[in-house]
């Protein structure tokens, strides 16, 4: 590393690891109406009129409307504009979560997804929510993406999107970070603390505190206490 990159590069504190989950007083209260007021379905139209503003009445329409949809919410949730969901009644959210804009979150009617407390889920990221656990404090970066079942394949005389689902399990340990456009496949449990680079496709666990990247992903080295320079990078 040139002595001009050295001099180049800052470090400055996190925003949102370190912010703590705000809203209004009376937006529990507004969830509730809504959740009293409208159908399931009709809490699907009501978040399509709100899905794309900027405006801070649009971003409260959002949190409470996705408050009263869901299984559970925490406060201070902040969903940006253009986010999608499918079953959000089988959605936990916890306190502070951050879900950028563009975001595609898909769960199942059948299915779970829990995302836990201070987690920050980047713009434009897919999830396919069928049996996903995130944990908490988890980074999540822009465009990554997870995968939560494919297809047998079999029988081989039909075509394969014809064929049964292999739904499973996804886990996400408590501080992993999961770089931009990196690609987690069904039946992957990524540890505590672990560190995916961008852009690797991770097709095995991985273990707490380890850094892999590459495609496949691979290991490359454990985290040590010191400053780490090989995270994949991606929010503020």
């Amino acid at each position: 590393m040139s002595t001009e990159t050295l001099l180049e590069r800052r470090i400055v504190r996190a925003v949102h690891g370190r912010a703590k989950a705000q809203e209004a007083a009376f937006e529990p209260g507004l969830a509730e109406a809504l959740r009293q007021d409208y159908s399931a379905r009709g809490l699907v139209e009501l978040y399509g009129r709100f899905a794309n503003g900027d405006g801070m009445v649009d971003a409260m329409m959002r949190r409470s409307i996705v408050r009263a949809a869901a299984r559970s919410c925490g406060s201070g949730v902040n969903v940006g504009s253009g986010v999608a969901f499918k079953h959000l009644e089988t959605f936990e959210i916890g306190d502070g979560v951050f879900i950028g804009a563009q975001a595609n979150i898909q769960g199942r009617y059948d299915g779970t997804c829990r995302i836990g407390r201070h987690s920050w889920i980047g713009p434009q990221a897919f999830i396919d929510a069928r049996d996903l656990v995130i944990g908490e404090h988890v980074g999540w970066g822009p465009g990554a993406k997870l995968l939560g079942s494919e297809h047998t394949g079999y029988p081989l005389d039909v075509p394969i999107i014809e064929t049964d689902l292999d739904i499973r399990p996804v886990r996400i340990g408590d501080w992993a970070d999961i770089g931009t456009n990196a690609v987690i496949l069904p039946g992957v449990t990524i540890g505590k603390g672990a560190i995916v680079g961008a852009g690797a496709v991770v097709t095995t666990d991985v273990e707490p505190f380890a850094i892999v990247a590459g495609v496949p992903a691979r290991f490359m080295r454990w985290r040590t206490d010191g400053a780490d320079q090989a995270k994949g990078g991606h929010h503020a």
